[in-house]
């Protein structure tokens, strides 16, 4: 008979075999859990750090409520959460003296677990300024008329063109990564597959990105075009193109996440058929 609590392990083909039909059953809001706990059984922990990872899954009755993953120095990760279900995970992860840096999921989930954070351990939390809306695709609807040009999918022959891509949207984004064809490998880019929007003459001008298909779904991640070629409807043309790809390879649900500060970029996304699953948080602690 499996306990009931959270149940701690570094082995993520254990927590999987736990929890996996958990998170298959709410793609949407696991999307993070999903993604990360495949990344790291594709990769190896190894590949995300020294340190070991840590994953947990919270059981009643032999029955899974909640999950979280952590791969420090990355966010604690978690799926939503009660606040009584935050506390119980604060309180466990303080007893074993687990660091934690910073803690990322919905907003109500993320703002409960700083507050038990606090509570057990004395550490501040401070909201970070980049507030993120998960989006889920309804029917897609591609703009109409689109933008003179056409989508090429990127292949393996492309890779220091999607490494420089990445790495303009990387800079844009604040991320502190080096993204060129060296470092490839072992960002969080490696793993998508990546078209860009071209001119007639064959000149790019913005890019998307798409995760692999994981639980049924996929995730549309990275959609970027310059500041000097905003406006022209390039990121509505290539964000629809990756989106019908993404149904193409059997994608049940199609999500993404959009910076909330950029109000051109939520309202592109609801006009394509994206809408609204919840908004995301991170807090970082003193």
């Amino acid at each position: 008979m499996r306990p009931d609590g959270w149940h701690l392990t570094e082995d993520v083909d254990e927590l999987l075999a736990r929890a996996g039909d958990f998170l298959c059953s709410r793609p949407g809001p696991h999307v993070m859990q999903l993604t990360w706990a495949e990344r790291v059984r594709a990769r190896g922990a190894s590949a995300f750090g020294t340190e070991a990872p840590l994953f947990g899954a919270l059981e009643r009755a032999g029955e899974v409520f909640a999950t979280f993953y952590h791969l420090p120095p990355r966010a604690l990760g978690l799926s939503p959460l009660t606040p009584g279900q935050a506390d119980s995970l604060a309180a466990r992860l303080a007893r074993l003296g687990h660091p934690v840096s910073c803690v990322s999921a919905d907003h109500g989930t993320a703002t409960a677990f700083a507050e038990a954070w606090r509570r057990h351990t004395g550490a501040a939390p401070r909201l970070r300024g980049t507030r993120l809306r998960l989006y889920r695709l309804g029917t897609l609807t591609p703009p109409e008329p689109p933008p003179a040009g056409r989508s090429r999918v990127l292949g393996e022959q492309d890779l220091e063109e999607a490494a420089f891509w990445c790495g303009e949207f990387a800079r844009a984004v604040g991320e502190d990564v080096r993204v060129d064809a060296g470092s490839w490998a072992g960002t969080r880019y490696a793993d998508k597959r990546y078209t860009l929007w071209e001119r007639p003459d064959g000149t790019p001008v913005s890019i998307a990105g798409m995760n692999p298909l994981i639980g049924g779904q996929i995730q549309v991640d990275v959609v970027y075009t310059p500041a000097r070629l905003r406006g022209r409807g390039y990121a509505g043309a290539v964000a629809a193109e990756v989106s019908r790809a993404a149904l193409a390879a059997g994608a049940r649900d199609v999500v993404l996440f959009a910076d909330l500060s950029n109000p051109a970029g939520n309202a592109l996304y609801r006009r394509l058929g994206y809408r609204t699953l919840t908004d995301w948080s991170v807090y970082d602690f003193s």
